[in-house]
């Protein structure tokens, strides 16, 4: 008898053939080491996607309403370098391709953001140079960056991501608006964080790296709530206007 395509697609990516029958044969949903499964390959296919696309929103959005206002060149710099820590890492301990290639859709997607701040701040070709440095550093790194340089980057590389997010809500509230930051990203970035926690704890339980990862969900919650916040306030300032 033919397998169904769903079955087949179930059992290959998401579960064993026992889960499977646990969940549709048996009826039962609540069965714990088989949740924990489907739940940490579901886990790992969200971080693959968001690695690959959780920037592409913002670049869109400054590139259509042709302006990058609101977002700060500092935050944006220390997320690029926070996503720069493990492609190095990679590329220093000559891990395969396949293996962290994604990755470097969100570091190509991060310095897209970085230029087109600075273009439209009408510094293009200060922005065409940090590149062009920038790639000239990364090869640099992923090349000669001797074994303690590398393993200080892959440590500091959250710690990163975490100020970058602090340097931006800063942003935000000094400037009484959140300019063009991309509500999408923020969003996919907060998913991203919660499926690290999940990952963390499975991995390392109760750890200063899972710490991390929950303070940067935090902060990635008071920039959704920036977003909400200023854009319900935008709307009625217009509203009183007309």
């Amino acid at each position: 008898m033919a397998t169904s395509p769903v079955k087949e697609f179930l059992r290959t990516h998401f579960m064993s053939e026992k889960c499977y029958n646990e969940f549709f044969v048996n009826l039962h949903f609540m069965h714990v080491p088989c949740l924990t499964i489907v739940l940490s390959k579901t886990v790992g296919f969200w971080i693959i996607l968001d690695t690959l696309m959780a920037q592409l929103p913002q670049v869109l959005k400054i590139m259509r309403r042709g302006s990058a206002a609101g977002l700060s060149l500092t935050a944006v710099l220390l997320q690029l370098y926070a996503i720069s820590c493990p492609v190095v890492y990679c590329m220093a301990n000559n891990f395969p391709r396949f293996a962290w290639a994604e990755r470097l859709f969100t570091l190509v997607q991060t310095a897209v953001i970085g230029f087109l701040i600075l273009h439209y701040r009408g510094d293009t070709l200060k922005g065409l140079m940090f590149l062009l440095a920038y790639s000239g550093i990364m090869f640099l790194l992923g090349s000669y960056a001797t074994a303690a340089v590398v393993s200080t980057m892959q440590a500091s590389s959250v710690a990163a991501l975490v100020a970058s997010k602090v340097i931006q809500a800063g942003t935000n509230y000094s400037n009484g608006s959140t300019g063009q930051l991309s509500s999408i990203s923020v969003f996919l970035v907060w998913a991203s964080s919660l499926a690290l926690i999940f990952v963390s704890l499975q991995d390392t339980g109760r750890s200063l790296n899972t710490l991390a990862h929950i303070l940067s969900a935090c902060l990635s919650c008071i920039l959704l709530g920036q977003l909400f916040c200023y854009r319900k306030s935008s709307s009625a300032g217009k509203q009183k206007s007309e």
